[in-house]
């Protein structure tokens, strides 16, 4: 991929009027592939046809709903993820962010807030492809930035989200360093973060999960009470 408008992009929900909708949007901006599903089978169809570089999910489908969907796909294939959904309780939200999906944008929506979002998750997530990378050393764990990919002695590889691997890089390149909670969430979700506050905690104990031997008491992701996050040097080991 050398744009992020080359991404092949599947959307699934069962309203015709918002497909049409988000296709000219698209299109608009110079994306070259959406396609579209309106139901979880036509989704699990479209996704077995050709992997798609990213996923813009309802909640509310006619044969399921899109948390099921996801967790299924998740459990086979990482591939970074936005819920688009009139469902607005922040449990709803925090749900989806837990499940691992990268965004969460309620309806009704601006057609350009989309379009940023779907930005700032293609750049993270393919930042290996349009640049940046690096390797993250966590005493046994390793961390290859340009893949995502955390490998530790003894335990089966595991794959960083977009999202965590954009917090980890920020961290990474601020080493030993406390890095505000506003400037990791807007590193993460640009200048139009405010509220994602509780979406980043999420995140952030996901991304522990990953890289800590005891996520319940990290010694290389720290938390600076009232600050931030601070990711520890090697003396740490």
């Amino acid at each position: 991929m050398r744009r992020i408008q080359d991404a092949d992009i599947l959307l699934v929900d069962d309203n015709p009027a918002l497909l049409a909708l988000v296709r000219e949007a698209l299109h608009n901006a110079g994306y070259r592939s959406l396609r579209t599903a309106e139901s979880c089978a036509a989704a699990r169809r479209a996704l077995a046809a050709v992997r798609p570089d990213f996923l813009i999910l309802d909640i509310n489908l006619p044969d399921g709903d899109g948390f099921s969907l996801f967790q299924e796909l998740h459990a086979q294939e990482d591939i970074p993820a936005l819920f688009l959904s009139a469902r607005d309780a922040d449990a709803d939200r925090l749900f989806g962010l837990g499940l691992g999906a990268d965004d969460y944008l309620t309806k009704p929506f601006l057609t350009q807030e989309l379009l940023l979002r779907m930005q700032h998750i293609l750049r993270r997530a393919y930042r290996a492809e349009l640049a940046q990378g690096g390797t993250v050393a966590l005493g046994a764990c390793s961390v290859d930035l340009g893949d995502a990919l955390v490998t530790r002695a003894g335990a089966a590889p595991a794959t960083l989200t977009a999202t965590e691997r954009a917090l980890l890089q920020k961290l990474a390149d601020n080493r030993g360093h406390i890095v505000t909670f506003d400037a990791l969430c807007e590193a993460v979700w640009g200048d139009g973060y405010y509220g994602y506050e509780n979406a980043l905690n999420v995140h952030i104990r996901h991304l522990r999960e990953k890289i800590e031997a005891d996520p319940s008491h990290p010694v290389w992701l720290l938390t600076v009470r009232g600050l931030g996050y601070k990711l520890a040097g090697e003396a740490k080991a």
